[in-house]
Parts: structure tokens; sequence; C-alpha cells
């Protein structure tokens, strides 16, 4: 599904796309060249790059691109610590699209796309490096400057090739005409058959005639790199040549091909072979891991019990800490004399103000007797008449 999804992309971006990365890659390749890459290929013991060497072959050449980067990261003005071999892919590649980005480059793919070591993006990306560090060392690549020719020779190869032009145009109809007269005469005398056929035209004459007329004849045209017909022999000789150098190609290309279909074949009854001799191995080897399948399910649901145990154990014994902090709470005020005193003392603040109510009840309730006799004498008084000193000590 990936590579239908890209051959679609490619279709869509042009036929073309499939080989813009090879461009990429020979201008990498000259950008480097520039920057005397073969140094830092010397010290690692690596042969210089091929024209393609990025392009294709993919996770063959990881290393190389890792190397590549921290050393055009380091030449572009940055510390960056040149990974070693076995060092981890998706942090490395991380690492370089950290720095690129400080450039302000504009990453719109997945790490995952430099981690095979070849392809466009890696090619963009180191591309992208050798450009900072070409800025760095104050290289910058210029348009190629053309020779100017001055207009009045140009005016003057022109005046002198429309002159040359009508005097030919002159000098071809003078040689028409006489042409021309010439048929005319030879017409009249084949009409005569009985007379004799003479020549009436000087060979003397006409030879110097051709003579004075032939260098005029040839007409200079000033000639345009730019026209294509200049090149048309070219592509004629290119094209012979690839004709003859693919009629001997070919024959090598054919027997080529006939001992690789023979090693084809040899190698499919090789493996049939194989297969046929190791069906019980591999049979043994199917059931194994069918089981080793089931053991890791069981694993996995194992792990997961033990995981659910060991997180209910785990609250558990967080409350079990509460509860023994709040029973250590609680023995220590239970063990300190600190509160019994308080309550004592507050027992005997009770005490004496119970004591102080009951004396004011006393007091309440003998003024209440005492009121209650005195209108109770009162009452008797007003029944009997009796004066009020004969009531007594209650009046």
């Amino acid at each position: 599904m990936a590579e239908d999804g890209r051959r679609g992309e490619e279709e869509d971006r042009g036929p073309g796309a499939v080989y813009q990365v090879y461009v990429l890659m020979e201008n990498l390749l000259e950008k480097l060249k520039l920057l005397r890459y073969e140094e830092l290929l010397a010290r690692h013991n690596m042969k210089p790059l091929s024209r393609p060497y990025l392009v294709a072959n993919p996770g063959e050449q990881f290393f190389m691109f890792t190397v590549l980067a921290a050393w055009l990261l380091n030449a572009a003005g940055r510390n960056f610590t040149e990974p070693q071999e076995f060092d981890e892919p998706n942090a490395t590649v991380s690492n370089i699209l950290a720095e690129l980005r400080t450039f302000g480059v504009k990453v719109d793919f997945p790490p995952s796309k430099l981690k095979s070591g070849s392809g466009e993006y890696v090619c963009f990306v180191l591309d992208r490096l050798a450009e900072e560090a070409l800025k760095k060392r104050g290289f910058s690549f210029k348009r190629p400057i053309y020779p100017t020719e001055s207009t009045e020779e140009e005016e003057q190869m022109e005046d002198d090739a429309e002159l040359t032009l009508s005097r030919a145009e002159d000098e071809l109809m003078m040689l028409l005409t006489m042409l021309l007269c010439v048929q005319q005469q030879e017409q009249e005398s084949r009409l005569k058959p009985e007379e004799i056929l003479e020549s009436t035209v000087d060979a003397a004459e006409w030879s110097l005639e051709v003579e004075r007329v032939l260098p005029q004849l040839k007409v200079t045209i000033r000639t345009d790199n730019k026209d294509w017909r200049i090149h048309v022999d070219q592509m004629y000789q290119h094209r012979d040549g690839i004709n003859s150098s693919l009629q001997d190609a070919k024959s090598h290309l054919d027997k080529l091909q006939e001992d690789i279909s023979k090693t084809l074949e040899k190698v499919s009854s090789r493996e049939k072979y194989i297969n046929n001799q190791l069906e019980a191995q591999i049979q043994q080897y199917r059931s194994a891991q069918a089981k080793l399948r089931e053991v890791r399910e069981q694993y996995k649901q194992a792990s997961g019990g033990v995981t659910e145990r060991t997180r209910i154990l785990a609250e558990i014994s967080e409350e079990l800490e509460k509860v023994k902090q709040e029973m250590e709470e609680k023995g220590s005020s239970m063990s300190d004399g600190a509160p019994v005193v308080r309550i004592k003392q507050a027992v005997m603040r009770l005490r004496q103000e119970t004591q102080q109510m009951e004396v004011r009840m006393g007091v309440v309730e003998h003024s209440l007797l005492q009121a209650k006799l005195k209108v109770k004498s009162n009452m008797t008084r007003e029944m009997h008449h009796v004066p009020e000193s004969a009531t007594g000590p209650f009046s």
C-alpha cells in the first residue's frame, strides 16, 4: 500500500519526479567536493561517494549519512557531536532534524524517512546542510558571465551577409538565364537534325565565369549557438554511436540474461530441494512459533493480573499507613497528661458553678416561699378581717 501511494504521488508530481533525486544528489556531490569532504572520508577509511550512492540501497549507508550530517553541521558553525556507528538511530535523526530547524529549514516529513540512510529526504537534508556550510565559509554561487559582442560588428556582419546573399541571388539568376539559353539552343538544334551539332559557348570563357562566380556563391551566415540546426549533426553522430554501442552491448546483455536465467533456475531447484529436506523442521518451527504466541498471550494475561494486584496492594498499604498514623496520634494524645489536667480543672469549675447555682436556687426558693406566705396571710386577713398586727411575723 505504501509503495502504491508513493507511485501515485510521483505520478501527480510528473514523469520526471523519479529522476529529480538523481539531480539533487549530483548537486550535493559537487557541494561536498567544494567543502573537501574527501578528508573526512579518509579519516574514517571510507570510499568517496558515487552519484547514485545516497539514492538507492536503503539501510546500507545510514552511518555515512550521520557522519556527513555531523561534519556539515560543525562546518556550518554548530557544535554537534559526531555519532557512533552503534548509536540509537531515532535519537540521532531527531538531533539532526532539530539542528536543521535552527537554520530556518521547514521539515515537513517524519524522522523515519531518514532511518534508511538513502532517498530524496536524505539528499534534501544533506543538501541544505551543505548550503549552510558553504555560507559559513563565505562561498556563494554566481551566474555565468557571457562575453558580449559589439553591436556594430554584428550589424556589419549582418549587412555583409545580406549583400552576399543578394549577390548570390543575382549570380544565380544569371546562371539560370544562361542555362535556359543553352537549353533553348539545344532544342533548336534538335529540331534541325540535318545540321551538324556545334557548341556556341566558349569553354574557356565558361570556366572563367564559373571560377569568378563560385566564391560569391558561398553564403556566410553567422552561427548562433542557440540554433538547434547546428546540433543536428551531433545528434546523428551520437545516435549512430549509441546504435553501434548497443549492438556490442546487446550480445553481452543477452548472454548475461541467459546466465541469470540459468542461475535463477538452479537457485529455485535448490530451494525446492532444501524445502523438501527441511519440511519436518519447518513444521516443528511453525508449531514452536504457535506455542510461543500462546505462552506470550498467557504471560500478558498473567502480567495484567499481577499489575492489578500490585495496584490493589499499594492502595491497601497506603490505607494501612494512614490507620497506623491515626493510631499513633491517638496513643500519643492518650499518654499525654495535659488533657487530663485540663479535664480536672474543668470539673472543678463545674462543681463551683454548681454550688453557686444551688445557693442562688435556695435564695430564690426562700424568697418565693416568703412571697407565697405573705400572699396567703393577706388573703386570710382579708377574709377574716384580721388586723395586720395580729398576723404575726409573716406580715
